[in-house]
């Protein structure tokens, strides 16, 4: 997205000033802010989701790949598409990553074109994603 500025002098201070504010750690309206970073969904958020018991949407069941594109089937059934540049393959070894056998399917994109599958540990990734076209 392109923006073109803003150009009355007085309107930009005013915008410069309440990003400040706004993004003070202690500020009122920073603790007023619902956690996953308002509008910009977990995009700008710290906030990381427990993963050892995703729902039957998020848990990953197989990772087929073909061409250029993933295919991810999670437990409910769904199959998703992404483009190859579009997911990504991640670890979680914490306390909030998914149980070992378990990825989990979560989504890193506004337009829910981009996606990570999360695996418990790096040897589990070859287990998961197979070339089947």
């Amino acid at each position: 997205m392109t923006f073109p500025g803003i150009e009355n002098p007085q309107q930009r201070a005013d915008v410069i000033a309440f990003l400040k504010q706004a993004s003070e750690r202690n500020s009122r309206m920073a603790q007023q802010m619902p956690s996953g970073g308002g509008m910009m969904g977990g995009m700008m958020s710290n906030a990381v989701p427990n993963l050892k018991n995703a729902n039957n949407a998020s848990r990953v069941q197989a990772v087929r790949y073909c061409r250029d594109t993933y295919e991810v089937v999670t437990a409910d059934g769904n199959k998703r598409q992404f483009f190859e540049r579009n997911l990504r393959f991640k670890t979680d070894s914490s306390d909030d990553g998914p149980a070992k056998g378990a990825p989990a399917l979560v989504s890193a994109g506004m337009m829910g074109d981009r996606a990570d599958v999360i695996f418990s540990a790096p040897d589990e990734i070859g287990a998961f994603v197979t070339t089947a076209c």
